[in-house]
């Protein structure tokens, strides 16, 4: 009887062990899905802010390229409107980082070093509850 009652035991935690790698699976794709759609917020607020600034400062020489583009004329842009070119400069390459990022995930998903990062992520939230900003998105279970 002690036996039956030990594999049971055993049963119930290998049982309990699977579902708790289970949600804490799906909690780190959840931490994923949040932390992709922060970086596309991020790039959208980047370009509406830094990337329209830019171009507006730039509206006098992109009519000049739209008239006649040369390389000329990009590389005079270039060198009397640093900080426009700066902004757009930013805002090209935060755009690329977030598809090169997203699209890595996508094909090749999440190497071992960054998921046990978005694990000790998950952790931290779970451990600080609901008083962390990302507890409801990542944490929460909802029915």
């Amino acid at each position: 009887m002690n036996d039956n009652a030990a594999d049971v035991s055993d049963h119930l935690d290998d049982l309990s062990e699977q579902i708790d790698e289970q949600l804490l699976e799906r909690q780190v794709q959840r931490l994923i899905e949040v932390q992709t759609y922060l970086r596309w917020v991020f790039n959208v607020f980047l370009w509406l802010t830094v990337g329209t600034a830019s171009i507006w400062a730039l509206r006098s020489d992109i009519e000049l390229w739209i008239a006649a583009f040369t390389w000329a004329a990009v590389r005079i842009t270039l060198v009397y409107n640093r900080l426009p070119m700066m902004g757009l400069g930013i805002c090209v390459a935060m755009t690329l980082a977030t598809l090169v990022w997203q699209s890595s995930i996508i094909l090749w998903g999440i190497n071992q070093r960054e998921r046990r990062s978005l694990i000790n992520q998950v952790k931290s939230i779970k451990e600080k509850g609901k008083s962390h900003l990302l507890w409801r998105y990542v944490c929460e279970e909802k029915l």
